[in-house]
């Protein structure tokens, strides 16, 4: 299975693709799209939509999971995140590929056991369990990648518990 793991930002949206195949992860491509605050919105947000439909048209990902809108007190800063998440969103749903979203508290938890980790904590995880050499930077592309890993953890579960064969 191929997860695409999405960090939504309107300047930077970083993204992790992951190649899972039982227990074992490996890193199949990531990165960051970045865009110019000189620019206009809808010229940004089509700069993302292009490049994720050029990315899930490349590798085919069977899901992509996306970090939910954490609401910070700047609610202009949290609506712009909204429209970077969305046309991420529509690129997918254009192709037919399933959505998930996890929250930033799931993410941590599925990666270190804690939600309230630091992200340096979750950063030692995403390196060992896709087992990096390198540092990831930024750290949008570490909280891609970890938001893909976490649906490699808990996915499976969420799909049993919607058949009703868990509990």
């Amino acid at each position: 299975m191929i997860i695409l793991g999405i960090d939504p930002g309107t300047a930077v949206t970083g993204y992790g693709l992951i190649h899972v195949e039982g227990q074992r992860l490996r890193p199949v491509d990531y990165g960051v799209v970045r865009t110019s605050s000189e620019l206009p919105l809808a010229q940004r947000l089509s700069i993302i939509y292009t490049h994720f439909a050029q990315l899930i048209s490349s590798h085919r990902p069977d899901v992509v999971a996306v970090e939910e809108l954490f609401f910070s007190r700047n609610a202009r800063s949290a609506l712009a995140v909204g429209h970077a998440r969305g046309v991420a969103l529509l690129a997918a749903a254009q192709e037919g590929i399933p959505v998930v979203e996890y929250t930033p508290l799931q993410v941590k938890m599925a990666l270190t056991g804690h939600g309230r980790a630091a992200k340096e904590q979750v950063s030692y995880m995403v390196k060992l369990l896709l087992r990096l050499q390198e540092d990831i930077r930024p750290d949008d592309i570490t909280d891609a990648l970890a938001v893909a890993i976490t649906h490699a953890h808990v996915g499976p579960d969420l799909e049993l518990l919607a058949k009703g064969e868990i509990l």
